[in-house]
């Protein structure tokens, strides 16, 4: 029989991820916008709440698609990696698409914020998607009850 996730702790997974990727995405913006001496809190958190919003949709549809892939509620470090891999072509894309709309202008620092988070959330994902492996399938519903 195929173990698969549940869509509740999908759903779950997504909200945990996006708010570590909300707080990533305010760090990197501040960080980027002090750069080219722009700083701007208020943008980096309208940037961090239309990722959250947008990208969690994407994000739990990236996951379900992804559970076609598991075999017996087994993940290994590979699949992690190209999941991961996965994840990150998309997001960034999305993160410089929404960075340049927020801003009004898709220029350096809406390339240099998707840049950023090109290799910070790689590794945030990553280390997020083998906690939740270690979270045994079924696990959340009982907790949950």
């Amino acid at each position: 029989m195929l173990k698969q996730e549940s869509h509740l702790r999908s759903v779950l997974k997504g909200i945990s991820w996006r708010l570590i990727a909300f707080l990533d995405t305010i760090l990197v913006v501040i960080l980027i916008t002090c750069f080219f001496e722009k700083c701007s809190l208020d943008l980096a958190v309208k940037i961090g709440f239309v990722e959250f919003l947008i990208k969690f949709i994407v994000y739990y549809i990236h996951e379900r698609v992804w559970q076609f892939t598991v075999k017996y509620g087994v993940v290994t470090k590979k699949q992690t990696l190209f999941k991961s891999i996965s994840w990150r072509i998309i997001a960034t894309a999305m993160t410089f698409l929404i960075t340049g709309a927020v801003l009004d202008d898709f220029n350096k620092i809406a390339l240099y914020v998707a840049l950023a988070e090109l290799f910070t959330k790689f590794v945030l994902y990553y280390l997020h998607e083998r906690i939740w492996c270690k979270i045994p399938l079924g696990r959340i519903r009982k907790l949950i009850k």
